[in-house]
């Protein structure tokens, strides 16, 4: 992974970071987003699109929202402890919370209003996306008009989008367990803040009916303590009542003990002199008066407990109550257009810089020089953008047509890079390759060919990719190709381009007399260095562009670069791999060829320092004209 994001931005080296130079310049920034903007568009279009899906087929609901206060009752002897008070006060909120949330409240509220029969209610809210595409073909039926869109519901119909077909019978059953999931779906309880009040919402699709629901959830909550504490007072009156009457007639059975004691007059300790061990068989008299005494006091403190749980069923208190009565919202709380929007929007941006990241990062095309210079040590001589016309060649005349264009203008600088080229001696046998046979190659070589002529220098091209002539085909007529058999010598053979001024050997002729081999492409060339006066013709040109073979039409046809004073690969933008270059520099260099550079062709974003050098040509070009 290391290598592969060091291959698109390498690491910046010692000698770079002392000089102050950045990891990731912001031209590399610029670019990226120039090469990437149709992706990070679409997927920013895309996103939107959705969320005007979503906005457009979501129906808006309302959100009611009730307040009750909460009044906690805690034992006396736990009020001063802090650390105990909180943790009660945190349970018995989230205990009130959950009975809030419960389907006992529930029930209470659907049976109140009657929510089972109410169609609008039982209705879920977030619609399927079948009724989402039929919302869309409505909103396209009412902008097209009635008498436009009959063939927008047959299609409709067609692809089954059309009426929605009945649905089954529910059981009573089913339809409670609905309404109850409906219920408890749209109910939001919640603390408000640290406090003791309680925020009850309720969220529908019409607002009066949101309020309602929401005060009578309130009102329901409130109802339940009091029929809890109402009931709880019933059945420990019942208990304390049946208490009472046990705890009466053990209170009657101990007196009247008591009393009988009393009338035998025997007020001995030992009512029983007898005993030998000292142990009275029979109670004495004071224990039979303690235990009428300890039954009465028993009795009397069940008698109080039953008179309070007799008021507390007369007249039952709630610990809570209602601060804030819910009343009908005046604007939806979902959806929210602008806001869904601007998430979509900054969602499809994330995705489309993502995206992009992610296809620029597994990329090993060449896209820049420098990514040329750090993956293959060769300097990019020059980046040529897209001519006006896309053929699938190129266009071979775009310097004549067009000679100040950005195209015209980068190969000027181009040239210029050649000629200053770092050789033995000057380059007048100049050679261009390239990796596949769909590269621009040839169209490079016409408009560099025409370049060097118009500017005074008498030039001559060689087609010797016979595999794929397209100088041949382009510049020079068929029946010079399929006319009379190559004449001896070679130059003879030689003939003006169509339109052009410069001079052609054609494919057929570069065939026929195996020029291709590098000791007869040598002695041939040797016919243009030499001063015989035989070959006067041939010493006169200036320069010699010969189109070489590619690498896909097979490495051995490639030697004879090795003869020529510089080879110029020309790669283009984005398709040619990183892989399959440095295989053409490696067999280059084994034949021994001097390889000027890379020319970058179909070049979308061109780097300053070429751009700045374009435009200091184009404008001097300019005042030439004028």
């Amino acid at each position: 992974m290391n290598r592969l994001f060091a291959s698109q931005w390498p690491l910046a080296t010692n000698q770079q970071v002392n000089a102050g130079q950045e990891f990731i310049s912001l031209s590399d920034i610029t670019g990226f987003l120039r090469h990437y903007v149709g992706t990070i568009a679409v997927c920013l279009a895309a996103a939107l699109l959705v969320a005007w899906f979503y906005n457009s087929t979501t129906d808006s609901v309302f959100t009611a929202t009730t307040q009750i206060l909460i009044e906690p009752k805690l034992p006396q002897h736990l009020q001063d402890g802090g650390e105990v008070n909180l943790s009660l006060d945190t349970a018995q909120i989230e205990s009130q919370i959950a009975v809030m949330q419960s389907e006992k409240i529930a029930s209470m509220v659907i049976d109140q209003l009657n929510l089972i029969e109410d169609t609008n209610f039982n209705h879920p809210e977030t619609p399927i996306l079948q009724e989402r595409f039929r919302k869309i073909k409505d909103i396209i039926v009412e902008a097209l008009g009635v008498q436009k869109s009959a063939w927008l519901n047959a299609l409709w119909d067609h692809i089954g989008l059309g009426a929605a077909e009945p649905t089954t019978q529910l059981t009573d059953y089913q339809r409670s367990r609905l309404g109850m999931l409906i219920f408890r779906n749209n109910l939001d309880v919640r603390r408000v803040g640290v406090s003791y009040a309680i925020e009850i919402s309720f969220t529908s699709a019409d607002p009066d009916r949101a309020a309602k629901i929401a005060n009578a959830t309130a009102d329901a909550f409130v109802h339940e303590q009091i029929d809890t504490k109402a009931e709880a007072a019933r059945e420990g009156g019942a208990w304390l009542e049946k208490r009472l009457q046990q705890l009466r007639t053990q209170m009657n059975e101990a007196m009247a003990r008591a009393q009988a004691f009393r009338s035998r007059h025997d007020y001995s300790v030992n009512g029983d002199p007898s005993g030998g061990d000292g142990v009275n068989s029979e109670p004495t008299l004071e224990e039979l008066e303690v235990t009428a005494d300890t039954f009465q006091k028993m009795y009397e403190s069940f008698l109080q407990a039953y008179t309070n749980s007799v008021s507390q069923q007369s007249y039952p208190v709630a610990d809570a109550r209602v601060i804030t009565a819910a009343t009908p919202p005046l604007s939806p709380s979902a959806p929210r257009p602008k806001l869904v929007l601007a998430f979509a929007a900054v969602a499809g941006l994330i995705i489309g810089i993502g995206l992009s990241f992610a296809r620029h990062s597994f990329d090993w095309t060449v896209r820049s020089p420098r990514h040329i210079h750090d993956n293959l040590g060769i300097e990019c001589i020059g980046e040529l953008p897209s001519t006006c016309k896309h053929r699938e060649f190129g266009n071979v005349d775009e310097v004549a047509r067009h000679p100040w264009s950005r195209y015209s203008q980068s190969l000027r600088k181009a040239r210029t890079e050649i000629s200053l080229a770092e050789t033995n001696h000057p380059v007048r046998f100049l050679g261009l390759t390239a990796v596949s046979n769909n590269s621009q190659k040839s169209s490079v070589v016409s408009n560099l060919a025409t370049l060097y002529s118009m500017s005074g220098l008498k030039t001559l091209v060689i087609d010797a990719d016979v595999r794929r002539s397209t100088i041949t085909t382009r510049l020079v007529g068929r029946s010079e190709i399929l006319g009379e058999e190559c004449r001896e010598p070679v130059r003879l053979n030689i003939i003006r381009g169509l339109g052009r001024r410069f001079d052609v050997l054609s494919s057929s002729v570069v065939d026929a007399k195996n020029l291709l081999v590098p000791r007869n492409m040598q002695a041939f060339l040797s016919e243009i260095s030499t001063d015989d006066p035989a070959a006067y013709e041939l010493a006169a040109y200036d320069i010699v562009i010969v189109d070489m073979p590619t690498l896909e039409s097979g490495a051995d046809d490639l030697i004879i670069g090795s003869v020529l004073d510089g080879v110029v690969v020309v790669a283009e933008w984005g398709k040619t791999h990183v892989d399959t270059l440095r295989e053409l520099m490696r067999t280059l260099q084994a034949s021994r060829t001097q390889i000027l550079g890379v020319l970058l062709t179909k070049a979308r974003a061109i780097t300053s320092k070429h751009r700045r050098i374009a435009a200091r040509q184009g404008a001097f070009g300019s005042r030439q004209s004028v």
